[in-house]
């Protein structure tokens, strides 16, 4: 075996600290073998050294809780189901931000493969995929390759296993530039009496490997994405797994009937670190050890070394203990599905790691030090305040009136963060299963309970401007936007998962965003009863390449989940009839930090972001659920990017239906394109009036009454002549044509 010298453990990721501790816990040096398997499961990646400590302070528990962070992912209670069954919600986010900016297609396709496994190694069938996807600059010279290629793999993988593509978010800022991001989700439903976890148990149990052959794709990958890029990053190509989408459907099928049997003892999928992470996480989990004969792993290229077996991040791969006697009836479901079946180990009770290869032990590690004692970090980080200097965030200074409020709304309507989506999500199949009640366009994508009236309703969400220039409001507001985009459906918000992208932790004004956003969000999910139930962290999300920028933006994504009884009564943002009554519910605080008015039509970014009352935020939810339960209003918006005006106009392209408003609605800015937290723009038919007015006298949010606005009406967002001003009025073909320009006119140039 080659000599372990300083350049090989740098060239493996590990400090000379780490390096001692792993001699300390070996007695010995490592070979290449323990050296690989070190710097993997010791990787950002895998073992959140500079996040574990942080992450302890989020809420994970509720009585419908069924399983918190630290399996493959979450999973809640969601009911009864059909024939008396119990369901369980199972979810979770991952990212794949490196492998996509190196391998657009297969990085954002193995990313959607990984995070699929993840729900379905735990017994649930997938019905549901979202994404939230960062990039830089439209101008910039690469962006349009990266967004082609990483919409094309996430189509091209969630399209082919069969999974709708239901909902996500796009947005576009220069810190982006040199390191985009691509966080994937997967939501599944399972029978909670056959829930799958992946503690390894029973001394002598046979370890099976399962799915397809290993190569050498990926090797390297976990440590590839724990560091930051350089002006090399192009080489890392083969650090980029291969995904096969019609592969892993057959994989989804021969595990689901494999798990309809008594045969499983425990289940991994083999994700980032691949065999090694799988096989260290089972046994450590278990409190067994583990024994493994790599010349019976199956492998798709010749010549391959232990060392490439064990890092090898080759995609559709399983690893399973089952009970003693079910390994023919397990091989035959198998190969039914033509997939690679293969005993390559067994459960000991050494709680070590031994790898046999050729007859000889090629490894012999303990466990513990593997999992439980990797290296734990409590990085220094800023104080608030030296945060705020080093941000230098300038103050908001005097806001001008708008002098066109009419092209202000135009430009808006057309700017990449608020430009319609249509040439992403016509990419996307949403329909294959045909329980997709609402896609992408709305406030959270719904998808049924197949056989009942229930539904999932599911929202990704992060306003990363807001977390730059306040990490604390924006890690509130992120969790909060989720909250609201559910209950925006009629949906009572049950749980999140999460996808923490930051920077290079070990700078302290990194750390503080992390530190300040995970202190955001733990106080949300506190007040909202929303707790976070599984997720991932990715770190040194910066580059120093050429042209790049640095740091990412603070981007800790939230993805939500929601359950709502009767799909029914669902609510849509469109708008319904003539004539129906605009509302807004909440209570409209004027603020213009940080907005996208401010910077799109100002070109400055200014400002602290907009305060989230949580205890407001839970009143309007709790009133908006209650009247779309009720079925008093026909349509439902969260005010979010852009503000009020913006809502309004989402609302009417999503109709052909325009808006008429008097003075009764104020022209000003602050009033017209506030990013109003908390509030609702909703509509009331005219024999629901008396019912809604009487209802609101006992449900004002913060003392609060709902804000009559205007009427639907004709083709046109019209402000009538008044004392404030001539009309204005904005026709709907001009608002569709500024909110679609911008991926036509891109794509197509």
């Amino acid at each position: 075996m080659a000599e372990i010298t300083a350049e090989t453990v740098a060239a493996h990721g590990l400090s000379e600290e780490e390096y001692a501790r792993v001699l300390s816990a070996l007695g010995r040096e490592p070979n290449m073998v323990e050296l690989g398997i070190f710097s993997v499961m010791w990787s950002e990646h895998c073992s959140y050294k500079s996040s574990r400590i942080h992450l302890k302070k989020l809420p994970t528990q509720a009585p419908w809780v069924i399983c918190g962070p630290g399996e493959n992912a979450g999973v809640i209670d969601i009911g009864d189901g059909p024939d008396g069954t119990k369901l369980a919600a199972i979810f979770k986010m991952e990212s794949h931000n490196h492998p996509s900016y190196i391998e657009p297609y297969q990085g954002a396709a193995t990313g959607v493969g990984g995070i699929l496994r993840d729900v379905f190694t735990m017994g649930a069938r997938p019905i549901a995929n979202m994404n939230a996807l960062r990039f830089g600059r439209p101008d910039h010279p690469k962006m349009k390759h990266l967004v082609q290629g990483v919409v094309a793999g996430i189509g091209g993988y969630g399209n082919c296993v069969g999974v709708p593509t239901v909902g996500g978010e796009t947005n576009f800022h220069k810190a982006y530039d040199g390191n985009i991001l691509v966080n994937a989700m997967t939501v599944g439903v399972a029978d909670q009496s056959r829930i799958f976890y992946s503690a390894a148990t029973g001394i002598g149990n046979s370890i099976v490997y399962v799915g397809s052959k290993t190569g050498r794709d990926g090797i390297h990958g976990a440590t590839m994405a724990s560091a930051d890029f350089d002006d090399k990053s192009d080489e890392k190509r083969p650090t980029v797994q291969v995904g096969d989408p019609f592969t892993e459907k057959l994989l989804i099928e021969a595990c689901l009937e494999l798990m309809a049997t008594d045969a499983i003892v425990a289940i991994q999928d083999m994700g980032a670190a691949g065999l090694t992470s799988s096989s260290v996480e089972m046994a450590s989990k278990g409190g067994a050890g583990i024994r493994l004969n790599m010349n019976a792993v199956p492998c798709r290229e010749e010549g391959m070394t232990p060392y490439e077996m064990m890092l090898s991040e080759s995609q559709e791969r399983m690893l399973m203990v089952l009970k003693p006697g079910k390994e023919p009836m397990a091989e035959a479901i198998f190969k039914k599905w033509e997939l690679d079946f293969a005993v390559i180990g067994e459960v000991t009770d050494t709680g070590h790691m031994v790898l046999e290869f050729d007859g000889e032990v090629v490894c012999d590690i303990p466990l513990g030090p593997l999992a439980d004692d990797a290296p734990l970090y409590d990085r220094p980080y800023l104080s608030p305040e030296d945060y705020k200097a080093w941000a230098n965030v300038a103050p908001l200074g005097d806001i001008p009136e708008s002098t066109d409020i009419a092209a202000d709304l135009l430009k808006l309507m057309a700017c990449p963060d608020l430009a319609s989506r249509r040439w992403i999500w016509e990419q996307y199949d949403s329909q294959v299963g045909a329980d997709t009640m609402q896609r992408s366009g709305g406030d959270a994508a719904v998808v049924r309970l197949h056989g009942t009236h229930k539904a999932l309703a599911m929202s990704t969400d992060c306003t990363p401007r807001y977390c730059y220039a306040d990490p604390y409001e924006g890690g509130k507001q992120a969790v909060a936007e989720t909250y609201r985009n559910i209950s925006a459906v009629g949906a009572v918000p049950l749980a999140i998962t999460n996808c923490l992208n930051f920077a290079n932790p070990q700078r302290p004004e990194i750390m503080a965003q992390i530190v300040g956003c995970l202190s955001g969000m733990a106080d949300a999910c506190r007040a909202l009863d929303y707790p976070i139930v599984s997720g991932n962290v990715s770190l040194y999300n910066e580059s120093k390449a050429t042209g790049g920028g640095s740091a990412i933006l603070p981007t800790p994504a939230i993805g939500g989940v929601g359950l709502m009884d009767d799909h029914r009564k669902m609510a849509t943002i469109a708008f319904k009839n003539e004539g129906e009554e605009i509302y807004l519910i909440g209570r409209p605080l004027p603020h213009l930090g940080q907005s996208l008015w401010l910077r799109e039509v100002l070109g400055r970014e200014e400002g602290a972001p907009p305060q989230v009352d949580l205890a407001h935020e839970r009143e309007a939810a709790e009133v908006v659920r209650h009247l779309i339960a009720a079925g008093m209003v026909t349509a439902v918006h969260d005010i979010a990017d852009g503000g009020l005006l913006v809502a309004i106009a989402e609302m009417a392209l999503a109709s052909n239906l325009g808006a008429h408003f008097g003075d009764y609605l104020s022209r000003h800015a602050a009033m017209l394109f506030s990013e109003f937290q908390g509030c609702y723009v909703v509509t009331i038919p005219a024999a629901e009036t008396a019912q809604f007015n009487a209802f609101v006298e006992h449900a004002t949010v913060g003392d609060i009454p709902p804000l009559w606005l205007g009427r639907v009406a004709g083709d046109a967002v019209v402000f009538e002549a008044d004392e404030q001003g001539p009309q204005i009025s904005v026709p709907l073909s001009a608002l569709r044509e500024a909110s679609d320009s911008f991926f036509r006119d891109w794509m197509e140039g």
